[in-house]
């Protein structure tokens, strides 16, 4: 089930609230910018197709997301439990960033959780299977992917070469819920 938690940016003890219905998370978001949506496949996904089998089976979604954002590059990441980098990889994802244009994410399988700090609120987005995140350019942002990580994501970039992180330097991330608190 996705979640969205709020929080006021000095209080991460106790959240403002906590949505558990898309309709509600996606309104909450597209206040402050953020686009939330389902998406469902056009075709059975098998375990461990092949990242072209796994767009061709969201190819209208994708499509009509790019003609609308101009977006021009997707691809799909995979990560496991039994990535041999995962430590780092989620030790870099837990700094609070931004990035230079959006940061668009479908999760096909599994779940992350997306934390936004915009203005003086903090949105913790637990994404699962199903849910595409679209997090604006500039947003101050951090992503959990837990000590465990499982999950395949589609994600959709304006830079062919793809994003790159900007770190705040500022120490909020380590105060707020991690993925396992979910």
């Amino acid at each position: 089930m996705s979640i969205l938690s709020v929080y006021q940016d000095t209080a991460p003890e106790q959240p403002l609230k906590v949505l558990t219905h898309i309709e509600d998370i996606a309104t909450t978001l597209a206040d402050v910018g953020v686009r939330v949506e389902r998406w469902e496949a056009s075709a059975p996904i098998r375990a461990g197709a092949s990242s072209e089998e796994v767009i061709a089976a969201y190819r209208p979604q994708i499509d009509r997301l790019m003609s609308e954002r101009g977006y021009v590059t997707v691809d799909v990441i995979s990560l496991t439990r039994d990535h041999p980098q995962k430590a780092e990889l989620r030790a870099k994802s837990l700094e609070e960033h931004q990035h230079a244009e959006d940061e668009v994410r479908f999760f096909v399988v599994g779940r992350g959780l997306f934390t936004l700090h915009i203005e003086d609120r903090v949105y913790a987005v637990l994404c699962e299977k199903n849910d595409l995140l679209s997090v604006p350019a500039g947003t101050r942002h951090w992503f959990d992917m837990g000590e465990d990580p499982h999950f395949v994501a589609i994600r959709l970039f304006n830079n062919p070469e793809g994003w790159v992180a900007q770190f705040t330097g500022a120490d909020i991330a380590g105060r707020f819920p991690r993925l396992e608190d979910f």
